[in-house]
């Protein structure tokens, strides 16, 4: 799996799959068209600011609410590197794993990262830079079985990969 290194967008508490992907895009299926509207409820112009590669960033219970997997397709196909967060709602996590999202979790760094901070991240270590401020933090990394369904892009591209279609 490959480092991610972006501009750090910073969100707060308790995100919730409505503010990352407002519930009236959700007969959309296309993902490029959602990704338009990724975190419109919370920054109207953020697909706009966002570019490939960048960082999300937000405190605890990121992802609650409902269970669709609009929200983390959303972030995905805006082409946001990697999300960090102090937690994340568990359905948010599995759904944000199973499409092949990059998520870690880091209390330290969520409070760390300011909004523009230049940040990398070393999935295989777990370790979080904050390049701008010259911060390193710690997360648990994926483990291996995880990055592997990651850089397959999910886990239907894992499925189909491991069972040779």
């Amino acid at each position: 799996m490959q480092n991610a290194r972006g501009k750090a967008f910073v969100f707060g508490d308790d995100v919730n799959t409505d503010v990352i992907l407002p519930g009236k895009y959700l007969n959309v299926t296309d993902p490029q068209e959602l990704a338009l509207h990724c975190m419109e409820s919370a920054d109207p112009g953020f697909a706009k600011k966002a570019a490939p590669g960048d960082i999300l960033v937000a405190r605890k219970n990121f992802g609650c609410g409902s269970s669709r997997e609009h929200a983390p397709l959303s972030i995905k196909y805006l082409g946001i590197s990697c999300v960090i967060a102090s937690t994340f709602a568990r359905i948010f996590f599995r759904n944000a794993l199973n499409i092949g999202l990059p998520i870690l979790e880091c209390d330290e760094a969520a409070r760390g990262i300011r909004p523009g901070d230049e940040v990398e991240v070393d999935f295989d270590s777990g370790r979080i830079t904050n390049v701008t401020l010259g911060q390193t933090f710690q997360a648990a990394p994926l483990p291996p079985f995880m990055q592997n369904l990651i850089a397959s892009g999910g886990l239907v591209s894992y499925a189909r990969k491991n069972m040779g279609k």
